[in-house]
């Protein structure tokens, strides 16, 4: 029998008091050496360095430091993010000390140039989970403290920040008229003002069906950056009039009807929805379909809500849109007759794509099947009828399970072939999930096959799945594993 382990009798305070001990040249010396070999320490020390020059605050070195810190060498990959962001976060940990300990304006120049370095980063990191996100953010949130503490020159700060804003691919200082409305004041606001006015000047404006390759990028920024400065005057029609700017799309209308509805103005909010309806007859965006249905209702004009609602689930004949049908046609009392339409529809529909189908080389494009209609059924909770039209037309394999799950108590010679045509496709995917799902498929089929009295039958079935399937070491383990009793 080995020794017992004790506790280790030299601490960490012993370590201290060993250092507090030595010559102070014996200290720096192994503080050198390891600066060295470490990366994150010597950024430490240069930068503690550079806030105690003779000549003052050497902020050369920490851009420098910056640099390195950001300097990966290579692609980053998600394994390596972690750590290459802590690097960075460490850097920033001495910016945001400098920030405490009254040295604002430098700041405001560092943490620019860390945003600046972490942007051509950005494309060089697998930020999967968000960590060089995470410091964008957090560099603006320090710049914009700075700012608020040393107040600098408001025209200069008003350029650099709608030049960024403008140009950036990762919403660096997004919204600043409003987040740094009260660093501009009216002198930096009027400057910001004048800098996007100007830009707005060389937007084209785009109707229905016409598009703008810049729309994602540096027109969306535009228009926000507009949107922005509208709404802080607390103007609707200017805020309508940026909107205006881009009529290409159905959502485009949806967003003016909703702003005006926002406003109280609610004619005004009708007029521009049922002009994008217009201008977008076929497949429309749902939304605004479903604003300008809910506001016929709100004027009693059912009718004309439902013929929207319509052809709505014409376009889209399923599920969902059948909830929509039945929840608006609740509003009329008209239920059953709509429901009667709605269960047509899905028929024909059905029958078409069988059709297109025959000849169709891709035949999976359209569902020919019922799955849509076992899905309605299953959602009235009427699951005779759901199991009807699975037999009918077949359905999807999780609606088949869950057929059979609701079905096996009452009906359970229903249910086990249903399971039991679940086992070989669940097999083949030939991995060990897949084959715990197998085996506990088996043991629904045998559970319904001892219900049934054909335990004899059973015992044969499994044999056979056994010997198909014998190379699957691992599911064979399995199956030795599972009782059967």
């Amino acid at each position: 029998m080995g020794k017992k382990v004790g506790k280790p009798a030299v601490t960490m305070d012993d370590v201290r008091a060993y250092l507090a001990g030595q010559d102070k040249n014996v200290v720096v010396d192994m503080l050198m050496d390891q600066a060295g070999d470490d990366d994150r320490l010597r950024q430490r020390l240069l930068m503690n360095a550079a806030k105690k020059s003779p000549k003052g605050l050497d902020l050369a070195t920490y851009r420098r430091v910056i640099d390195d810190a950001m300097d990966s060498g290579g692609f980053v990959d998600y394994q390596g993010a972690y750590d290459y962001a802590s690097g960075i976060e460490e850097a920033i940990d001495s910016i945001e000390e400098l920030l405490r300990e009254g040295h604002a304006s430098e700041v405001i120049d560092l943490t620019e140039h860390a945003l600046e370095a972490v942007e051509g980063a950005m494309g060089s990191v697998d930020d999967s989970d968000g960590h060089m996100g995470g410091i964008l953010e957090r560099l603006q949130e320090i710049h914009l403290t700075a700012c608020k503490e040393v107040k600098p020159d408001a025209e200069a700060l008003a350029k650099r920040i709608f030049t960024w804003e403008l140009r950036t691919e990762w919403d660096t200082f997004y919204g600043a008229a409003e987040t740094y409305a009260g660093v501009l004041g009216e002198t930096g606001l009027a400057v910001y003002r004048k800098l996007a006015e100007a830009e707005w000047a060389n937007v084209p404006s785009l109707g229905p069906g016409r598009d703008d390759a810049e729309k994602y990028g540096k027109r969306f920024r535009i228009t926000h950056i507009m949107e922005t400065l509208a709404r802080q005057i607390g103007d609707v029609e200017a805020v309508v009039a940026v909107k205006k700017r881009d009529l290409s799309s159905a959502y485009a209308y949806l967003q003016i009807a909703e702003t005006y509805k926002t406003a109280r103005k609610h004619d005004l909010a009708l007029e521009w929805a049922e002009r994008g309806v217009k201008a977008f007859p076929k497949r429309t965006d749902s939304r605004l379909r479903e604003f300008l249905a809910n506001e016929y209702h709100r004027r009693k004009r059912h009718d004309e809500a439902m013929a929207l609602v319509w052809a709505e689930f014409v376009e889209s004949p399923t599920l969902e849109e059948y909830r929509n049908l039945k929840s608006n046609a609740g509003k009329t009392g008209q239920w059953e007759a709509w429901r009667s339409k709605a269960l047509d529809l899905l028929r024909q529909s059905i029958a078409s794509a069988k059709r297109d189908t025959r000849g169709d080389r891709w035949p999976w494009s359209r569902r020919s099947d019922h799955t849509e209609l076992v899905r309605v059924f299953l959602w009235e909770k009427d699951v005779e009828a759901a199991w009807r039209e699975a037999n009918e037309g077949g359905c999807s394999n999780d609606l088949w399970m869950e057929l059979a799950a609701k079905r096996e108590r009452d009906h359970p010679e229903d249910a086990l072939p249903v399971y039991q045509r679940q086992i070989e496709p669940t097999l083949n995917r030939k991995n060990n999930e897949a084959y715990r799902e197998a085996v506990a498929l088996l043991r629904k089929v045998h559970e319904l096959m001892m219900r049934l009295g054909r335990q004899s039958e059973f015992a044969r079935y499994l044999e056979a799945v056994r010997a198909a399937h014998k190379p699957k070491r691992n599911f064979m383990k399995l199956l030795e594993q599972a009782k059967w009793s």
